[in-house]
């Protein structure tokens, strides 16, 4: 019998999975498309390589998470440092992220000058070195009074943050600064956006610092694409079963079988990489499936509409963008376009000479459900993304060798999911009310974006670690 099933290869689920199986549990891995990663898997198209959603590694530098973790697999990755982390572009105006302080707030000066910039950054500087401190906090939603001394262990980050936790970022960011542009809040909204996955009026200050500032820390770029990480990191597992569905799990005394299209597993432990408010399709057991509808209403319905295109170029990009226009995309939920290149020098990931681009925008999963509409939307945005794409950063349409679009459709048929960037953590689902890594059901536990801590890689490594304790491997 196996000991841990581990379903789904999202970072949550290789990651768990590869450090049971190297601590000698009897894992296995499973993964319903080929390709393992989920929402940060690489796949091919007509020939053509892409990163599916995620493009950004953060949290892999001594003293963080991520790191942490892959030295515990004794995993060092190939990794190419991205320094500025980000270049912002807003009304012609050009603001890298460089992670050096100084240095990043010299450009911001010029673009969006205020007496009271360095102050608040610095502030947004000090308040993330200061979180990556604090350790021996945990979240357990087993019972009743293990969730209670579970959140007792958050005590010394609650009084060292208090005042950045009760009170919402748009009106902290207002009162801090007093007089600020509508310009300036959007540049500042966008990049809180991107990171939290909600916007400023629905998180505390503080989730607003640490997703502002990610860029101080050091973020990577994976050559090959980010499933040869994924692939690293699982190929010392003794048994990771791609194109293997899980179709139903039923539940047991002492143990969990579970259905593929042809064959059945038992398996001491489930871990499921599943969202939360889906995972309760997977079980007939009334009490499982109790459990889980209770978090149905987090599902916040966000999601991405993707492009993917291969361009063929000799000009130097950055390997990420964030584009600012003032009025809102077509069936989209924002102003703010991502982009991302493929390294110039990743031959292995792309051809010489080309560049692989994975560029998103938030939307909502429901507005794409009407079959009559949907051809029509999705050219509408996918015209009005490229058009503002080439126009920005000077691409002209011939360069393009390859082009498609995504859209939450896509995403439920190739990862089994719509709803994309987790469960944001937010003023009305702070962590009481959150999902954790154990569940009440024996044997059943969770790991990804949409439980503790939240999303991203650092937030998902986080949940991993939470795990690990639990489980007490």
């Amino acid at each position: 019998m196996i000991e841990y099933a581990v379903v789904g290869s999202g970072i949550g689920g290789s990651s768990i999975a590869a450090y049971l199986d190297a601590k000698g549990h009897k894992t296995v891995l499973f993964e319903k498309e080929p390709y393992l990663g989920g929402c940060s898997s690489t796949f091919e198209h007509a020939g053509f390589s892409y990163n599916t959603g995620a493009t950004t590694l953060a949290g892999y530098e001594e003293g963080h998470i991520v790191k942490s973790h892959f030295d515990a697999l004794r995993l060092n990755p190939d990794l190419i440092r991205t320094d500025p982390a980000i270049v912002i572009i807003q009304n012609g105006k050009t603001t890298p992220r460089f992670s050096d302080f100084e240095s990043f707030l010299g450009v911001l000066e010029k673009n969006y000058p205020h007496p009271k910039n360095r102050e608040f950054w610095m502030l947004i500087h000090d308040l993330g070195r200061e979180f990556y401190t604090i350790h021996g906090h945990y979240y357990s939603n087993r019972d009743s009074w293990r969730k209670l001394i579970s959140l007792t262990s958050f005590l010394p980050m609650l009084v060292k943050f208090q005042r950045y936790l009760r009170t919402n970022a748009y009106d902290f960011i207002q009162d801090f600064y007093g007089d600020i542009s509508e310009e300036y809040l959007h540049f500042l909204e966008a990049q809180i956006f991107i990171v939290a996955q909600a916007h400023s009026r629905e998180i505390n200050f503080f989730t607003a610092a640490l997703s502002l500032g990610y860029t101080f820390n050091e973020t990577h770029y994976v050559p090959g694409g980010f499933g040869a990480l994924f692939d690293k990191m699982t190929e010392n597992m003794k048994d990771v079963r791609r194109n293997t569905e899980i179709h139903k799990i039923e539940r047991n005394t002492d143990h969990f079988t579970l259905h593929t299209k042809d064959k059945i597993i038992k398996a001491r432990k489930v871990i499921l990489n599943s969202t939360v408010y889906d995972s309760g399709k997977l079980f007939d057991d009334g009490m499982v499936k109790n459990y889980y509808k209770k978090y149905e209403t987090l599902n916040n319905h966000q999601s991405s509409f993707m492009l993917y295109m291969t361009i063929k170029s000799t000009k130097q990009y950055e390997h990420h963008y964030q584009l600012i226009q003032e009025e809102m995309y077509p069936h989209a939920i924002s102003n703010a376009v991502f982009v991302s290149f493929s390294d110039a020098a990743d031959n292995v990931f792309c051809g010489k000479g080309h560049y692989s681009i994975t560029a998103s925008i938030h939307t909502d999963s429901r507005w794409w459900n009407d079959k009559g509409t949907y051809k029509d939307q999705k050219e509408k945005l996918k015209s009005q993304m490229l058009k503002s794409i080439c126009d920005i950063l000077d691409i002209n349409e011939i360069q393009i060798v390859h082009l498609f679009a995504a859209t939450p459709r896509s995403f439920k048929r190739y990862i089994n999911r719509s709803q994309l960037g987790g469960n944001a953590i937010t003023m009305k689902n702070f962590l009481p009310k959150l999902p954790a890594n154990d569940t009440p059901i024996k044997g059943l536990y969770h790991v990804g974006d949409t439980v503790y801590a939240a999303q991203g890689w650092p937030g998902v490594m986080l949940g991993v670690d939470n795990l690990k304790r639990l489980l007490h491997v």
